[in-house]
Protein backbone atom coordinates (compact mmCIF):
# COMPACT_ATOMS: atom_id res chain seq x y z
CA UNK A 1 0.00 0.00 0.00
CA UNK A 2 1.45 3.20 -1.08
CA UNK A 3 0.16 7.02 -1.57
CA UNK A 4 -0.73 6.10 -5.41
CA UNK A 5 -3.23 3.08 -4.16
CA UNK A 6 -4.55 5.80 -1.11
CA UNK A 7 -5.29 8.24 -3.84
CA UNK A 8 -7.21 5.80 -5.94
CA UNK A 9 -9.07 4.41 -2.86
CA UNK A 10 -9.96 8.03 -2.57
CA UNK A 11 -11.19 9.17 -5.54
CA UNK A 12 -8.42 12.01 -5.44
CA UNK A 13 -4.68 13.06 -6.87
CA UNK A 14 -2.15 12.06 -5.06
CA UNK A 15 -1.41 15.68 -4.12
CA UNK A 16 -4.67 15.90 -2.30
CA UNK A 17 -3.39 12.81 -0.11
CA UNK A 18 -0.38 14.66 0.44
CA UNK A 19 -1.90 17.87 1.30
CA UNK A 20 -4.60 15.92 4.04
CA UNK A 21 -1.02 14.43 5.59
CA UNK A 22 0.76 17.20 6.01
CA UNK A 23 -2.36 18.85 7.71
CA UNK A 24 -2.98 21.42 4.61
CA UNK A 25 -6.10 24.18 5.28
CA UNK A 26 -6.64 24.08 1.62
CA UNK A 27 -8.68 20.82 1.61
CA UNK A 28 -11.99 20.74 2.55
CA UNK A 29 -13.24 18.73 5.87
CA UNK A 30 -14.97 16.54 3.26
CA UNK A 31 -12.34 15.64 1.56
CA UNK A 32 -10.14 15.63 4.19
CA UNK A 33 -12.63 13.04 6.17
CA UNK A 34 -12.54 10.39 2.92
CA UNK A 35 -8.63 10.22 2.74
CA UNK A 36 -8.08 9.69 6.50
CA UNK A 37 -11.33 7.28 6.05
CA UNK A 38 -9.08 5.04 3.71
CA UNK A 39 -5.93 5.49 5.23
CA UNK A 40 -7.43 4.01 8.49
CA UNK A 41 -9.19 1.55 6.71
CA UNK A 42 -5.80 0.61 5.06
CA UNK A 43 -3.18 0.83 8.00
CA UNK A 44 -1.64 2.90 6.15
CA UNK A 45 1.27 4.28 7.59
CA UNK A 46 3.36 6.98 5.11
CA UNK A 47 6.74 7.09 6.92
CA UNK A 48 7.33 4.88 9.57
CA UNK A 49 10.57 6.93 10.74
CA UNK A 50 9.32 10.22 9.67
CA UNK A 51 6.23 8.81 12.44
CA UNK A 52 8.60 8.21 15.13
CA UNK A 53 9.87 11.66 14.76
CA UNK A 54 6.57 12.98 15.23
CA UNK A 55 6.55 14.56 12.06
CA UNK A 56 5.57 14.53 8.38
CA UNK A 57 8.62 13.78 6.39
CA UNK A 58 12.34 13.17 6.22
CA UNK A 59 13.27 16.49 4.23
CA UNK A 60 15.80 13.98 2.36
CA UNK A 61 15.54 14.18 -1.43
CA UNK A 62 17.10 11.45 -3.59
CA UNK A 63 19.55 11.92 -6.26
CA UNK A 64 20.34 9.49 -8.96
CA UNK A 65 22.95 10.23 -11.69
CA UNK A 66 24.53 7.49 -14.34
CA UNK A 67 28.82 8.90 -13.53
CA UNK A 68 28.89 11.47 -11.14
CA UNK A 69 32.50 12.38 -12.84
CA UNK A 70 30.42 13.66 -16.13
CA UNK A 71 30.91 17.22 -15.87
CA UNK A 72 27.46 17.69 -16.55
CA UNK A 73 26.05 15.94 -13.87
CA UNK A 74 28.63 17.15 -11.45
CA UNK A 75 27.21 20.65 -12.10
CA UNK A 76 23.91 19.23 -12.10
CA UNK A 77 23.99 17.82 -8.90
CA UNK A 78 26.11 20.80 -7.54
CA UNK A 79 23.09 23.02 -8.43
CA UNK A 80 20.87 20.67 -6.76
CA UNK A 81 22.26 20.47 -3.68
CA UNK A 82 22.34 23.76 -2.72
CA UNK A 83 19.10 24.60 -3.74
CA UNK A 84 17.51 21.35 -1.95
CA UNK A 85 19.10 23.18 1.16
CA UNK A 86 17.67 26.49 0.40
CA UNK A 87 14.49 24.98 1.15
CA UNK A 88 15.13 23.03 4.07
CA UNK A 89 15.37 19.50 2.41
CA UNK A 90 19.24 16.98 2.60
CA UNK A 91 19.93 14.82 -0.30
CA UNK A 92 21.23 10.94 -0.95
CA UNK A 93 23.28 10.56 -3.98
CA UNK A 94 23.50 7.51 -6.22
CA UNK A 95 25.61 6.39 -8.76
CA UNK A 96 23.81 4.22 -10.84
CA UNK A 97 25.98 3.52 -14.49
CA UNK A 98 24.07 2.98 -17.26
CA UNK A 99 22.89 -0.59 -17.08
CA UNK A 100 19.10 -1.11 -16.78
CA UNK A 101 19.75 -3.42 -13.83
CA UNK A 102 22.00 -1.01 -11.94
CA UNK A 103 19.21 1.61 -12.49
CA UNK A 104 16.51 -0.14 -11.30
CA UNK A 105 18.63 -1.02 -8.30
CA UNK A 106 19.17 2.32 -7.24
CA UNK A 107 15.83 3.24 -7.64
CA UNK A 108 14.77 1.11 -5.12
CA UNK A 109 17.59 1.20 -2.56
CA UNK A 110 16.94 4.86 -2.64
CA UNK A 111 13.26 4.70 -2.55
CA UNK A 112 13.58 2.31 0.64
CA UNK A 113 15.70 4.88 2.32
CA UNK A 114 11.99 6.51 2.80
CA UNK A 115 12.86 9.85 1.19
CA UNK A 116 10.39 12.63 0.02
CA UNK A 117 11.25 12.62 -3.56
CA UNK A 118 13.60 11.77 -6.27
CA UNK A 119 15.49 13.64 -8.91
CA UNK A 120 17.22 11.46 -11.95
CA UNK A 121 19.48 13.55 -13.91
CA UNK A 122 20.07 12.72 -17.49
CA UNK A 123 18.33 11.02 -20.49
CA UNK A 124 19.61 7.81 -19.76
CA UNK A 125 16.44 7.30 -17.70
CA UNK A 126 14.55 8.10 -20.39
CA UNK A 127 15.18 4.61 -22.01
CA UNK A 128 15.75 4.73 -25.93
CA UNK A 129 12.45 4.78 -26.82
CA UNK A 130 11.89 1.22 -28.18
CA UNK A 131 10.70 -0.73 -24.82
CA UNK A 132 8.51 1.49 -22.77
CA UNK A 133 8.94 -1.09 -19.75
CA UNK A 134 12.49 0.08 -19.40
CA UNK A 135 11.38 2.93 -17.56
CA UNK A 136 8.39 0.94 -15.50
CA UNK A 137 10.65 1.53 -12.45
CA UNK A 138 10.47 5.05 -12.94
CA UNK A 139 6.24 5.10 -12.82
CA UNK A 140 6.55 2.03 -10.29
CA UNK A 141 8.48 4.68 -8.14
CA UNK A 142 6.35 7.65 -8.60
CA UNK A 143 3.67 5.40 -6.48
CA UNK A 144 5.99 6.04 -3.51
CA UNK A 145 6.95 9.32 -3.68
CA UNK A 146 7.31 12.59 -6.59
CA UNK A 147 10.05 11.57 -9.10
CA UNK A 148 11.68 14.37 -11.59
CA UNK A 149 13.81 13.65 -14.70
CA UNK A 150 16.64 16.53 -15.89
CA UNK A 151 16.89 16.00 -19.30
CA UNK A 152 14.40 13.24 -19.71
CA UNK A 153 11.10 12.65 -19.98
CA UNK A 154 8.99 9.63 -19.01
CA UNK A 155 5.28 9.50 -18.84
CA UNK A 156 3.24 8.12 -15.41
CA UNK A 157 1.39 9.37 -12.58
CA UNK A 158 4.01 11.83 -10.28
CA UNK A 159 6.33 11.49 -12.48
CA UNK A 160 7.81 14.91 -14.11
CA UNK A 161 10.30 15.83 -16.57
CA UNK A 162 12.16 19.05 -17.86
CA UNK A 163 13.76 18.60 -21.11
CA UNK A 164 15.36 21.52 -23.29
CA UNK A 165 14.92 21.38 -27.14
CA UNK A 166 18.52 18.82 -28.69
CA UNK A 167 16.27 17.94 -31.59
CA UNK A 168 15.71 21.74 -32.77
CA UNK A 169 18.94 22.97 -31.21
CA UNK A 170 20.62 20.77 -33.45
CA UNK A 171 18.62 20.74 -36.02
CA UNK A 172 19.64 25.11 -35.96
CA UNK A 173 23.04 24.68 -35.64
CA UNK A 174 24.05 21.92 -38.38
CA UNK A 175 21.59 24.73 -41.03
CA UNK A 176 23.51 27.64 -39.97
CA UNK A 177 26.74 25.48 -40.80
CA UNK A 178 25.14 24.79 -44.11
CA UNK A 179 24.20 28.02 -44.42
CA UNK A 180 28.57 28.87 -43.94
CA UNK A 181 28.87 26.43 -46.96
CA UNK A 182 29.60 23.37 -45.05
CA UNK A 183 28.73 20.08 -46.91
CA UNK A 184 30.43 17.08 -44.81
CA UNK A 185 29.15 17.70 -41.55
CA UNK A 186 30.57 14.80 -39.17
CA UNK A 187 28.70 13.86 -35.96
CA UNK A 188 30.14 12.64 -33.31
CA UNK A 189 28.63 10.90 -30.53
CA UNK A 190 29.44 8.45 -27.56
CA UNK A 191 25.71 7.60 -26.17
CA UNK A 192 22.76 6.23 -27.80
CA UNK A 193 20.69 7.73 -25.10
CA UNK A 194 17.21 9.95 -25.63
CA UNK A 195 19.12 13.06 -25.56
CA UNK A 196 21.80 11.79 -28.03
CA UNK A 197 19.12 10.40 -30.28
CA UNK A 198 17.09 13.66 -30.61
CA UNK A 199 20.38 15.32 -31.72
CA UNK A 200 21.14 13.12 -34.20
CA UNK A 201 17.87 12.86 -35.48
CA UNK A 202 17.92 16.88 -35.70
CA UNK A 203 21.05 16.98 -37.44
CA UNK A 204 19.39 14.61 -39.92
CA UNK A 205 16.54 16.60 -40.41
CA UNK A 206 18.70 19.26 -41.29
CA UNK A 207 20.80 17.48 -43.92
CA UNK A 208 17.68 16.01 -45.66
CA UNK A 209 15.76 19.58 -45.85
CA UNK A 210 19.08 21.10 -47.55
CA UNK A 211 19.27 17.86 -50.14
CA UNK A 212 22.70 16.78 -48.61
CA UNK A 213 22.81 12.50 -47.81
CA UNK A 214 22.88 11.34 -44.81
CA UNK A 215 26.11 9.65 -44.79
CA UNK A 216 27.13 6.36 -42.83
CA UNK A 217 30.61 7.65 -43.04
CA UNK A 218 29.90 11.27 -41.26
CA UNK A 219 28.44 9.71 -38.34
CA UNK A 220 30.58 7.97 -35.81
CA UNK A 221 29.64 6.10 -32.36
CA UNK A 222 32.65 6.26 -30.27
CA UNK A 223 33.45 4.42 -27.20
CA UNK A 224 33.86 6.90 -24.46
CA UNK A 225 34.42 10.91 -25.19
CA UNK A 226 37.73 11.51 -23.30
CA UNK A 227 39.81 13.62 -25.99
CA UNK A 228 42.95 11.80 -26.53
CA UNK A 229 41.09 9.28 -27.32
CA UNK A 230 38.63 11.28 -29.97
CA UNK A 231 41.41 12.42 -31.20
CA UNK A 232 43.24 8.95 -31.89
CA UNK A 233 40.24 7.62 -33.26
CA UNK A 234 39.22 10.25 -35.67
CA UNK A 235 43.14 10.15 -37.14
CA UNK A 236 42.44 6.20 -37.32
CA UNK A 237 39.95 6.90 -40.33
CA UNK A 238 42.71 7.82 -42.73
CA UNK A 239 40.23 8.66 -45.92
CA UNK A 240 38.19 10.88 -43.62
CA UNK A 241 37.19 13.93 -45.33
CA UNK A 242 34.71 16.50 -43.59
CA UNK A 243 34.63 20.65 -43.30
CA UNK A 244 32.32 20.74 -40.41
CA UNK A 245 31.84 18.58 -36.61
CA UNK A 246 28.84 18.48 -34.94
CA UNK A 247 29.87 16.60 -31.26
CA UNK A 248 27.00 15.77 -29.07
CA UNK A 249 29.20 17.20 -26.11
CA UNK A 250 32.30 19.48 -25.30
CA UNK A 251 34.64 16.64 -24.27
CA UNK A 252 34.23 14.93 -27.73
CA UNK A 253 34.60 18.61 -29.13
CA UNK A 254 38.03 18.79 -28.14
CA UNK A 255 38.90 15.71 -29.16
CA UNK A 256 37.89 17.09 -32.42
CA UNK A 257 39.95 20.38 -31.74
CA UNK A 258 43.04 18.08 -30.86
CA UNK A 259 42.11 16.04 -34.20
CA UNK A 260 42.13 18.83 -36.49
CA UNK A 261 45.92 20.09 -34.77
CA UNK A 262 47.18 17.13 -35.41
CA UNK A 263 46.15 17.12 -39.31
CA UNK A 264 47.15 20.80 -39.69
CA UNK A 265 43.81 21.83 -40.41
CA UNK A 266 42.89 25.68 -39.47
CA UNK A 267 39.87 26.23 -37.87
CA UNK A 268 37.39 27.83 -38.68
CA UNK A 269 38.32 27.84 -42.59
CA UNK A 270 38.90 24.29 -43.30
CA UNK A 271 36.91 23.16 -40.40
CA UNK A 272 33.85 24.48 -38.02
CA UNK A 273 33.55 22.34 -34.69
CA UNK A 274 30.35 22.65 -32.73
CA UNK A 275 29.87 21.28 -29.44
CA UNK A 276 27.26 20.43 -26.79
CA UNK A 277 26.32 21.89 -22.96
CA UNK A 278 28.74 25.14 -22.93
CA UNK A 279 30.62 23.34 -20.26
CA UNK A 280 33.86 25.08 -18.71
CA UNK A 281 35.79 22.58 -21.44
CA UNK A 282 34.72 24.93 -24.03
CA UNK A 283 36.69 28.03 -23.56
CA UNK A 284 39.41 25.87 -21.86
CA UNK A 285 40.04 25.01 -25.06
CA UNK A 286 42.00 26.56 -28.01
CA UNK A 287 40.44 28.16 -30.44
CA UNK A 288 37.26 28.42 -27.63
CA UNK A 289 34.40 26.22 -28.91
CA UNK A 290 31.13 27.00 -30.31
CA UNK A 291 29.07 25.13 -28.00
CA UNK A 292 24.99 24.65 -27.75
CA UNK A 293 24.31 25.54 -23.94
CA UNK A 294 21.49 23.26 -23.15
CA UNK A 295 20.23 25.32 -19.61
CA UNK A 296 21.48 22.68 -17.52
CA UNK A 297 20.98 25.10 -14.35
CA UNK A 298 17.51 26.59 -15.03
CA UNK A 299 16.65 22.96 -15.47
CA UNK A 300 17.89 21.75 -12.24
CA UNK A 301 16.50 25.41 -10.62
CA UNK A 302 12.99 24.87 -12.06
CA UNK A 303 13.02 21.24 -11.33
CA UNK A 304 13.76 21.75 -7.42
CA UNK A 305 11.41 24.78 -7.80
CA UNK A 306 8.45 22.53 -8.96
CA UNK A 307 9.56 19.73 -6.84
CA UNK A 308 9.00 21.42 -3.39
CA UNK A 309 5.26 22.65 -5.03
CA UNK A 310 4.18 19.41 -5.45
CA UNK A 311 5.53 18.22 -1.75
CA UNK A 312 3.67 21.07 -0.70
CA UNK A 313 0.71 20.41 -2.16
CA UNK A 314 0.41 21.98 -5.53
CA UNK A 315 -1.76 19.44 -8.24
CA UNK A 316 -1.35 22.05 -11.21
CA UNK A 317 2.83 21.41 -11.83
CA UNK A 318 3.27 20.86 -15.81
CA UNK A 319 4.32 17.21 -16.55
CA UNK A 320 6.67 18.33 -18.79
CA UNK A 321 8.58 21.15 -18.90
CA UNK A 322 10.59 22.26 -21.71
CA UNK A 323 13.26 25.13 -22.15
CA UNK A 324 15.06 26.45 -25.59
CA UNK A 325 18.65 25.85 -25.91
CA UNK A 326 21.28 28.84 -26.76
CA UNK A 327 23.83 28.63 -29.20
CA UNK A 328 27.37 30.23 -27.76
CA UNK A 329 29.22 30.81 -30.71
CA UNK A 330 33.03 31.17 -30.16
CA UNK A 331 36.19 30.69 -32.27
CA UNK A 332 35.70 27.16 -33.47
CA UNK A 333 32.56 28.82 -36.14
CA UNK A 334 32.66 31.54 -38.60
CA UNK A 335 28.93 32.41 -38.40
Amino acid sequence: MNIYDIAKLSGVSIATVSRVMNGSEKVSEKTKQKVMSVIEQEDYTPNVFAQGLGLNTMHTIGIIVPDIADMYMSTAVSILEKHLAEHGYDCILSCSGFSQEQKEAHTRMLISKHIDGLILVGSTYSGHGLDEHETDYIREAGKQVPVFIINGEVEGDNVYSSVCGDRKAAHDAVCDLIAQGRRKILFLTDSLSYSASEKRAGYEEALSENSLPVSGDLNIKLQRSEPHYVRDILLQYTKLSCDAIFATNDSIAVGAVKYANVKGLDIPDDVSIIGYNNSLLSICSEPEITSIDGRSGQLCHDTVDNLIKVLNGCDDIEKCLSLPCQLIKRNTTDF
